[in-house]
């Protein structure tokens, strides 16, 4: 079953309302309704919160890593274990082919149903996870293939094990690797973008971000809980951090905004696949068409312009 939001009341009720014209063949009120459906869509989703556009992005019906891998990766073959610890599950590594094109995908997974969200970790990475995202790369690189990966995590894991294991060295050292390596490196935010969880795979030629997606340095409710010390203030909190696409863009931090079905990308799954697929395999064309120094000053310039610095 569908899962709705509160502000998808209405919404739900017109679909319950042509579920039940169809069970009585009544066809031309199933094209009425059809017709208040789409007005009532286009109302409801012309005009998002910040804050409904996060629940969006944390939707539990909205395709994850697995599922893009599924819809565009022909021939998939997963990679796994970090070669020092252990396999992390909550980072996916996969090689194949992506509309003609051989590609090592690296996916965050948070997991669905409570036995795959704790084997997933709720989609937060250990070190492990990673440094297989690096050993992937670094594999990408030796063979000339170029790199897409799918950002979705609420932040790095920040338990006991992961701090002694090197968390934030293992997230400093994908940063400092990736922005060398000599092959294209395309990120895409598919749903939540926390913090350095989502940096440690976001450094590359190209950071697009989907329509219902959020990139952010601490979480709304971390946000709010630190600045005024109440978790009733997260919408304000969502609001202040600025971390939905078109603002993020307006200030410089993304590249691209990529638009997936106005009714959310866990509505029509293929056709959000196919924006991602397209995206990757018009920037690799691009990126191709560059030597490699080229490539790689463009990288660095693009990485570079982030912000501000004095020397």
């Amino acid at each position: 079953m569908a899962t709705y939001l509160d502000f998808e009341n209405k919404i739900e009720k017109i679909q319950e309302e042509i579920v039940s014209a169809h069970a009585i063949a009544n066809m031309s009120a199933v094209e009425s309704l059809q017709k208040d459906l789409q007005k009532e869509v286009n109302k409801t989703f012309g005009s998002l919160s910040d804050f409904q556009k996060l629940q969006l992005a944390r939707h539990p019906d909205r395709p994850y890593s697995l599922d893009y891998i599924k819809l565009i990766m022909d021939d998939a073959y997963e990679i796994h274990g970090d070669r020092a610890f252990r396999d992390d599950p909550a980072i996916l590594c996969y090689i194949g082919w992506i509309g003609g094109q051989k590609t090592m995908l690296i996916g965050e997974q948070k997991g669905r149903g409570v036995k795959n969200k704790i084997k997933r970790n709720f989609g937060m990475p250990n070190p492990e996870g990673y440094r297989k995202a690096l050993r992937a790369v670094r594999m990408a690189e030796k063979f000339d293939i170029p790199v897409l990966m799918l950002i979705d995590t609420p932040g790095a894991y920040p338990g006991l094990g992961a701090e002694e294991r090197g968390q934030s060295e293992a997230i400093a050292k994908n940063l400092f690797e990736f922005a060398a390596v000599k092959v294209p490196m395309i990120s895409v935010v598919i749903g939540e973008g926390g913090s350095g969880g989502a940096l440690a795979i976001g450094v590359g030629d190209k950071l697009a971000m989907m329509r219902y997606s959020v990139f952010a340095v601490i979480s709304p409710e971390g946000c709010s809980a630190i600045l005024w010390n109440d978790p009733s203030k997260v919408e304000a909190a969502t609001k202040a951090l600025k971390i939905t696409p078109n603002d993020l863009k307006e200030h410089g931090l993304v590249d691209d905004v990529l638009d997936e079905p106005l009714i959310g990308a866990h509505r029509d799954k293929q056709t959000s696949a196919d924006v991602v697929k397209t995206y990757f395999l018009e920037n690799v064309k691009a990126l191709r068409e560059l030597t490699i120094d080229e490539m790689l000053d463009k990288r660095y310039e693009h990485l570079t312009s982030v912000g501000a610095y004095s020397e």
